[in-house]
């Protein structure tokens, strides 16, 4: 108890008003495991919380999860077991502790939390990520951030009051390639930056529009509480391929392709590649001043955008040059060039680009932290994390912004410290969405 006095006290005194984490007892893991895991609770129990995040926060020696929330009792049920499980083999005797929740609210009135996980689909991550820091909890939230620029800018204004530790959960700066292309590209390896050209794949691996047809409404399953799950999104007919799988986690839910819910591929992998080519632009907290582009939108119950080429062009003159294809990321300067295709395929116009040591004034940007644990380790050190909320949402606007350009067709000029564009009231009136204010209000 000593010891937790002092942490709490040491950490609370470096920080201010950051919020010291809860001490787990070491008798909880066995006589090997640390005595000072940082509380997790996983709100948002679908395939991507199941598969990765709640594997990678089990097996983070930084970390305990705590508590699991869905408003689909089979996913709870299903998330809870996983996590008792898993503390049940690492200590050798039945552990069966993880809190289940159903509404997120009393997950988070729980003072034995510390930090949240968000996997839900992208409509609530900002009312739930506010909440979360209205109620002091740290908060790593799923790409993409938001599903407009103006939820977006209101939670950076609650990160910046509350001044708690936020990370996008993007496992994309902690791939080798990934921090190894920005790494030669910031030190000036390919002379100074032109262009930069990213694309993401298409959705469900398909090329061309894949659009579903009106669904007629179906009986909402006992399991899910339907209205919660729309939440801040207005009322819609039920049927399954809206949201996702019964009693199932394939295939790919269908709210990734609904536009009251998500943007589509252009944020949901963007806010992996946008993030990348932010990086390597040193232009994280900024964005571009000028955006024009062309798309294509499915139609019916699946209404997302599955082509675009967009052009952005930023104040240092760097021009981006963002489409539908593969996932990856090419720098091109004045003296070269290097290209990263995810996960793993990394060249350059020269060997000497890649393989040359690092000199005396050139800048390390090699990460040696998974994505959890640079979140969890940031809490213990209160130090901000690698990829904070802020430069996500800079990177969702990013994505944002080109969607808007498709709309309007029409180029458009943008104001990256204003955050409004110019001389255009008819984009600026979509750089907010309205909410339903049932469960949440701003």
């Amino acid at each position: 108890m000593q010891r937790r006095d002092f942490l709490k006290k040491s950490t609370a005194l470096a920080a201010g008003s950051f919020l010291a984490p809860t001490i787990v007892p070491a008798s909880v893991f066995g006589k090997t495991a640390p005595s000072n895991r940082i509380t997790v609770g996983c709100i948002g129990l679908g395939r991507q919380m199941r598969n990765p995040n709640i594997p990678q926060f089990l097996k983070s020696p930084h970390g305990q999860v705590v508590a699991v929330c869905d408003v689909d009792t089979w996913r709870l049920t299903e998330a809870q077991k996983q996590v008792d499980d898993f503390y049940t083999q690492e200590k050798g005797t039945t552990y069966k502790a993880c809190k289940p929740y159903t509404d997120y609210r009393k997950l988070l009135l729980d003072k034995s939390i510390d930090a949240v996980m968000i996997a839900t689909p992208d409509h609530w991550h900002v009312p739930m990520a506010i909440d979360a820091l209205r109620a002091r909890k740290h908060v790593s939230l799923e790409k993409a951030m938001s599903t407009c620029i103006e939820h977006g800018r209101k939670l950076v204004a609650e990160i910046k009051k509350t001044k708690l530790i936020t990370r996008n959960d993007s496992e994309f700066r902690t791939l080798p390639d990934m921090w190894k292309a920005v790494e030669v590209v910031r030190n000036g390896r390919i002379g100074k930056l032109q262009k930069i050209h990213i694309a993401v794949p298409p959705e469900w691996g398909e090329r061309g529009s894949s659009a579903l047809p009106p669904e007629p409404s179906m009986p909402v399953p006992a399991e899910l509480d339907y209205d919660f799950w729309l939440g801040p999104a207005f009322e819609a007919p039920y049927t399954e391929k809206r949201i996702h799988p019964i009693k199932a986690f394939s295939p790919r839910p269908g709210w990734l392709r609904v536009s009251d819910y998500c943007n589509g591929m252009i944020s949901s992998w963007g806010g992996h590649i946008v993030s990348i080519m932010q990086w390597g632009n040193d232009t994280e907290y900024t964005g571009p001043v000028e955006i024009e582009g062309a798309g294509e939108f499915d139609k019916g119950l699946w209404n997302t955008m599955n082509k675009f080429d967009i052009r952005y062009k930023f104040d240092n003159g760097v021009e981006v040059f963002y489409n539908i294809d593969r996932a990856y990321v090419r720098f091109e300067g004045t003296n070269g060039w290097v290209n990263i295709e995810y996960p793993d395929k990394l060249t350059a116009s020269s060997s000497d680009i890649l393989n040359t040591p690092l000199g005396n004034n050139e800048k390390s940007f090699k990460v040696e932290l998974s994505d959890k644990d640079d979140f969890l380790l940031a809490i213990k050190e209160n130090r901000q994390t690698l990829e904070p909320l802020e430069t996500a949402h800079r990177a969702c606007s990013i994505c944002q912004l080109g969607l808007i350009a498709v709309k309007t067709g029409s180029p458009l000029k943008w104001d990256p410290v204003k955050e409004d564009f110019i001389g255009d009231n008819a984009a600026s009136a979509m750089l907010d969405i309205p909410i339903r204010e049932k469960y949440f209000k701003f």
